[in-house]
C-alpha cells in the first residue's frame, strides 16, 4: 500500500496518541522541577546567581552556568548534600561555591541529586534557554509526538514500524541543538519534510513553547 493512499498522517497520529506520561521522564526534566522549587529563588531562573531571595538577603550565590562546568558529578553531589570531604586536603566540600549554600542531604535522595545535577549540566552548557513550561510540553509530547518520536524521544515510536519512517532522535543533542527555539517551534507548527505534520491550529503557541522546552531537556 502506498503512503498516499492511507489516511493523512496527522489523522493517524491523533487516533493513536494517548495522554499517558512515562514513569521515567528525563533526568533533566525531573531536576528542573527540583531546581524551580528549591534553588531558583537564590540562583535565579537562568542559574546566574541573581534570584530574588539572594537579592533580599544580600548574598551572592554561585553562577551555575560557569562554576558547574569545571566540577565533576562527584564533587557536585558533595556540594549539594554537604557530605564528604576533599580526598587531598581533607577540607569540607560543602560551601565551596558559596558560604550561604544550604545542605540538602536530608531533603534530596540520591536519585533526586542525580536529576538536579543533570539539570545543572543543562543550564551550564545548553546554547538554548527554555522558552516555555516543560511540564506542559511533556503532556503535549505524550499526546501528539511519542507515536513517532518514541516514549523516550529516541525516534522509535510505533509509527516508525507501521510506515517505515525515521523521525528525529530528540535525545541526541547533535540533531536538536543545531536549531534555535524559534526554528523548532516553526517545524512543529508548520511541519517539515514529507512526514512531519503541521500542528498549527491543533497545538496552541504556548503549548508549542513548552514542547520545545521539553525537547531541550530530552537531549540533555
Amino acid at each position: 500500500m502506498k503512503i498516499k493512499n492511507i489516511l493523512p498522517l496527522s489523522t493517524i497520529l491523533l487516533s493513536l496518541a494517548t495522554a499517558s506520561v512515562s514513569a521515567n521522564p528525563p533526568l533533566a526534566y525531573e531536576g528542573r522541577a527540583l531546581y524551580v522549587s528549591y534553588c531558583q529563588l537564590c540562583h535565579g531562573v537562568k542559574g546566574k546567581g541573581d534570584g530574588s531571595l539572594a537579592k533580599a538577603m544580600h548574598i551572592q550565590p554561585a553562577d551555575l552556568t560557569t562554576t558547574v562546568r569545571s566540577r565533576s558529578d562527584t564533587i557536585l553531589k558533595k556540594i549539594i548534600t554537604g557530605e564528604g570531604k576533599q580526598t587531598i586536603t581533607g577540607r569540607d566540600r560543602h560551601n565551596i561555591l558559596s558560604d550561604a549554600m544550604p545542605e540538602w542531604n536530608d531533603i534530596f535522595n540520591a536519585e533526586q541529586v542525580d536529576a538536579l545535577i543533570s539539570f545543572l549540566r543543562f543550564l551550564s552548557r545548553s546554547k538554548h534557554q527554555l522558552m516555555g513550561d516543560p511540564e506542559v510540553g511533556q503532556q503535549i509530547y505524550y499526546k501528539y509526538c511519542k507515536v513517532c518520536h518514541g516514549e523516550d524521544g529516541d525516534g522509535d515510536g510505533i509509527m516508525t514500524k507501521l510506515i517505515g519512517i525515521v523521525p528525529t532522535d530528540h535525545t541526541n543533542p547533535n540533531e536538536t541543538s543545531i536549531y534555535n527555539n524559534q526554528q523548532l517551534a516553526e517545524s512543529i507548527l508548520d511541519g517539515k519534510g514529507r512526514f512531519m505534520p503541521a500542528w498549527r491550529g491543533i497545538i496552541k503557541q504556548s503549548d508549542v513553547e513548552g514542547l520545545v522546552s521539553y525537547i531541550r531537556l530530552l537531549s540533555n
